[in-house]
């Protein structure tokens, strides 16, 4: 966009989303060398001067609410010329509605520009929605959406697949059947170009797969957003005290930080080590920075300098976080938590699950980590028996004084389920230790706290391997299933992914380098907000022995 409209002074004008969409993967920095000077949100803009020696880029998705306020900005145009991207697919009246606004004539260029949606890594995006529906169906608004980001990513990645979803999630027909109708709708945007074997879009329901987004991962960028919630890869680090202005808000981006792109994967055991010999480089390094007694010595110090004090910065900011997730694994007892959590989750010990839920609740663990426990147990439980201590261990909640948000929550989350299935220093030492409670001797398993493997996994290793059940997750269309192997996947989540699953993926891309798979979702859960979406998707809904019904 910015190459598109020459050289000059230029004013990026966009809306609360594409602001999103934009910060996700440049800097203000990197905006700034390619000579924009000025942001500016369509619905607030800051200055009614008129400053025609700019141009101005409007990157707006094509609502009607955007598209009334564009035509109003050109009505009365505060900059010389404007060149207008939309981040989705616009319909000729709207195109219309603009050509009459540009009384002055000052659009010089309208393009679809397709970037509906925010690309996280290189194989993860979202919608950024953080709920989809009510009484276990569509929103409207939002099925609209989730449509229009799913064509956003396929125009982007110039695919045209075979469309498959999950025959238990009528929400997943129902986005199915809409992405085709756009398909038919936009068929010359869809002709392209093909390879021998055709990509796949499979949609599923988060559902089917309850139990991920309630267990506590390790992997370190799942555990900064489940304890300190990553949004639009900032962390929120305010709240800690005397901490300095500049670390009130830190970037987690892999594009710009090399030290988080090499370890966002690793354990938090692993991180504390690594970040300790860090410091102990850089601690080495600063002591034969003190002698300055040639001029050779200080030419060294000049060239290093700048190097030197960003790595500087880079350390400090990953020990805060390591410091503060730390703090949390102690404060709410993680480790035995997590444990009995993958236990329960694998159906490891079951005999014994109950007698040790109630043995940590009287821990007196934090009301959000004991409701879980008695979820994850209620999601993975089916029997008579299982009901009669389903009952007990709410009782224990009860008694415990736990939130009543916390009790309804249990029940909220058994409707949710598919009816198919169910100091630095210090810091980094306790850290080190903790690695070591990371590795036991289990028979092919080598960490007990990941011992649960999200279905999403399993799904689409069937998938690479053509063994997805045509009768669980059918194609669309009547098809003959493809005979190849897919070589292209994009697989997309309604009610959101976790950043567990999207490390699953990355390493399944790893390990089949003939395959590219994409994931997505309406948004990228903790299970804070994944429990906030049980809470608005099972509104109005009764459990009763037949199911549920809608108020």
């Amino acid at each position: 966009m910015t190459e598109d409209c020459g050289p000059g002074m230029k004013v990026l004008l966009m809306d609360k989303t594409t602001t999103s969409i934009v910060s996700a993967v440049f800097s203000q920095s990197e905006i700034l060398q390619r000579e924009v000077y000025l942001f500016e949100q369509l619905t607030s803009t800051s200055s009614s001067d008129s400053m025609y020696h700019m141009k101005c880029i409007t990157f707006l998705r094509p609502t009607r609410e955007n598209i009334s306020l564009l035509c109003k900005e050109l009505r009365n145009p505060r900059y010389g010329y404007y060149y207008i991207y939309f981040s989705n697919i616009i319909s000729k009246t709207d195109i219309k509605t603009i050509a009459e606004s540009d009384i002055q004539e000052v659009v010089r260029e309208v393009q679809e520009y397709y970037a509906d949606y925010l690309a996280i890594a290189p194989h993860l995006f979202s919608l950024n929605i953080p709920s989809c529906g009510q009484c276990l169906s569509w929103d409207p608004l939002q099925l609209t959406r989730c449509t229009q980001g799913i064509i956003s990513v396929l125009l982007s990645l110039k695919k045209n697949p075979l469309i498959r979803f999950q025959a238990s999630s009528k929400m997943s027909k129902q986005l199915a059947e809409k992405v085709k109708v756009i398909f038919s709708k936009e068929e010359n945007l869809f002709n392209l170009k093909q390879g021998d074997i055709q990509p796949q879009l499979l949609i599923l329901d988060r559902r089917e797969d309850p139990v991920t987004p309630l267990l506590m991962p390790w992997s370190y960028q799942a555990m900064v957003h489940e304890l300190l919630t990553i949004n639009n890869n900032q962390v929120d680090l305010s709240h800690i005290e005397d901490i300095k202005p500049d670390l009130h808000k830190v970037l987690l981006c892999a594009e710009q930080d090399d030290l988080y792109k090499q370890n966002i994967y690793k354990n938090f055991g692993e991180i504390g080590e690594i970040m300790k010999s860090l410091i102990d480089d850089f601690k080495s390094k600063a002591k034969n920075h003190q002698k300055l007694d040639t001029i050779s010595d200080m030419k060294a110090f000049v060239e290093n300098y700048p190097q030197f004090k960003k790595m500087s910065g880079t350390v400090a900011k990953h020990v805060i976080i390591m410091e503060q997730l730390s703090n949390y694994v102690t404060k709410k007892n993680l480790l035995e938590v997590s444990e009995l959590q993958q236990q329960i989750a694998c159906d490891i010990q079951s005999s014994q699950h109950t007698q040790k839920i109630r043995e940590l609740i009287e821990k007196n663990i934090p009301d959000e980590e004991a409701s879980k426990l008695v979820m994850l147990y209620a999601l993975k439980s089916f029997s008579k028996d299982s009901n009669r201590e389903l009952t007990s261990l709410i009782q224990i909640l009860k008694s415990k004084k736990v939130a009543d948000h916390w009790i309804e929550l249990v029940h909220d989350v058994m409707k949710f389920q598919s009816k198919i299935i169910l100091d630095n220093e210090n810091t980094l030492k306790n850290a080190k230790q903790i690695t070591k409670r990371f590795y036991k001797d289990l028979k092919g398993v080598d960490n007990i706290f990941t011992q649960h493997v999200p279905l999403m996994k399993e799904l689409v290793e069937d998938l690479i391997k053509s063994r997805l059940k045509e009768e669980q997750y059918p194609f669309l269309s009547d098809i003959n299933q493809p005979t190849k192997k897919v070589q292209d996947i994009i697989v997309f989540v309604i009610g959101g992914v976790t950043y567990e699953e999207s490390m699953a993926i990355y390493n399944l891309n790893t390990a089949n380098p003939q395959v590219r798979i994409i994931l997505g979702g309406s948004t990228v859960h903790n299970s804070s907000s994944f429990l906030n979406e049980v809470k608005l998707a099972t509104f109005g809904v009764i459990k009763s022995r037949g199911g549920s019904r809608k108020l």
